[in-house]
């Protein structure tokens, strides 16, 4: 529901969050579970979760900064657009890499610390930033559910009856590939991610 007024418009992410917290402390509520010892437990779920974030980003701005620093991104995008790899090409490399990366790495940290390398790569060989980017998130989607770090994989698991996270992983192979069609859809017809833009 609260992706429902997110897509349409009607509220921010962040909105639709605190509409999403109100709406479990009511449902806590009614349920006669909310309790000091609930809401402790929640607000230290939630420092923790805060803290191994700003942590991922501390880090990747020191990598990124020296990589800056060090010319690492102007080095690649010069090998890459030496090495003459059309577009399709260079895509086709991105979606190994970021399928090789999300068995390692979670979304976020996959995101900060690819894109500033990658980004002059893409531009400079005449792919468009804002298809770039949609393909980015998408592929950050897929790596959720690629082994052994795929984090929806385990969400799956632990609020699903007991059994092998083995059977997840079988479970999900048709999303799988349904997301592998769509980032083949966009990369052949990369009208459909940037006609909205273009009509703005």
């Amino acid at each position: 529901m609260y992706l429902l007024y997110i897509y349409g418009g009607w509220a921010t992410p962040t909105e639709a969050a605190a509409v999403g917290v109100v709406s479990s402390l009511g449902l806590a509520a009614y349920y006669k579970k909310l309790d000091i010892e609930m809401l402790n437990d929640s607000l230290l779920g939630t420092v923790r979760i805060t803290a191994m974030i700003v942590l991922v980003l501390i880090g990747a701005f020191f990598l990124n900064f020296s990589m800056g620093i060090l010319g690492i991104p102007n080095v690649v995008a010069s090998f890459i657009t030496s090495l003459d790899v059309t577009p399709v090409e260079l895509i086709l490399y991105l979606v190994v890499l970021y399928l090789i990366l999300g068995c390692f790495l979670d979304a976020l940290a996959m995101m900060i610390t690819t894109i500033p390398v990658l980004f002059p790569v893409v531009t400079a060989v005449g792919i468009d930033p804002i298809w770039f980017g949609v393909f980015v998130v998408i592929m950050s989607e897929l790596a959720l559910l690629t082994p052994p770090v795929g984090m929806n994989l385990y969400i799956v698991q632990g609020v699903r009856n007991p059994g092998s996270i083995t059977d997840v992983m079988v479970g999900v192979l048709p999303f799988f590939i349904g997301i592998l069609s769509l980032v083949i859809l966009i990369a052949l017809f990369p009208s459909i991610v940037t006609w909205l833009p273009a009509a703005m």
